[in-house]
């Protein structure tokens, strides 16, 4: 199983918003977000999710610009980097957008576009492109359809579920109530709509580094 936790440029600066965690939280909030994290673990999600091999499948979704992208169509014009993040009210993933938006153009430089996955909804998740400044697609992916399909979706634990609701409304920030998020998974599908790299991690503080990214597109 391909699960790649190489350590680079962007796990450093993740660390240091790890490292914030314990100083501000209490050791009961500690102790509930590590324990959704051994929960996702647990699940069998990361044996279960599609990996390196197996074809992707399609969809259609819309950017927070209302114009419907599809990933088959972005493959015609080369291989797609396909990554999901939570929603920007998750500060680990908007240090990654931003991340991602200054690698760019080096996977433009491999003919890749790059397509990120969110379960918000369009509204919420066009503030968070405009946040971070990003100049690719960011598709809302209602009630987590396509996460579902590619097997990235996972439900959180009642007690992270409830601190999510308090905190930040996760219920009015995706529609739904169904307390479910996708895995922060990057994959690397190439023309063929094949995955040639996968990135699977239940710590959803961990993310796909650039470099490992590149030199999968390196090898298509």
């Amino acid at each position: 199983m391909a699960i790649n936790k190489s350590k680079g440029e962007l796990d450093t600066l993740l660390e240091v918003k790890r490292k914030e965690g314990p100083a501000k939280f209490t050791k009961e909030k500690s102790e509930i977000y590590a324990d959704g994290i051994t929960s996702v673990a647990n699940s069998g999600i990361l044996e279960s999710a599609f990996n390196i091999g197996d074809k992707a499948p399609d969809f259609t979704l819309k950017n927070a610009s209302n114009t419907s992208i599809s990933l088959y169509n972005e493959l015609k014009n080369g291989p797609v980097v396909l990554t999901w993040y939570r929603g920007g009210w998750c500060p680990y993933c908007n240090i990654t957008l931003h991340y991602l938006q200054q690698k760019l153009p080096q996977f433009k430089d491999q003919g890749a576009t790059l397509i990120a996955l969110t379960p918000e909804l369009p509204d919420n998740s066009l503030s968070t492109s405009e946040k971070n400044n990003l100049e690719f697609n960011v598709l809302s992916d209602i009630g987590n359809t396509i996460g579902k399909e590619y097997g990235v979706v996972f439900k959180l634990t009642d007690k992270v579920a409830e601190i999510y609701e308090a905190g930040f409304g996760l219920s009015k920030k995706n529609g739904n109530d169904s307390n479910q998020l996708p895995l922060a998974a990057t994959y690397v599908i190439d023309k063929n709509g094949i995955i040639k790299f996968a990135f699977l991690d239940a710590d959803y503080t961990k993310r796909a580094e650039a470099t490992d990214i590149i030199n999968a597109l390196k090898k298509l």
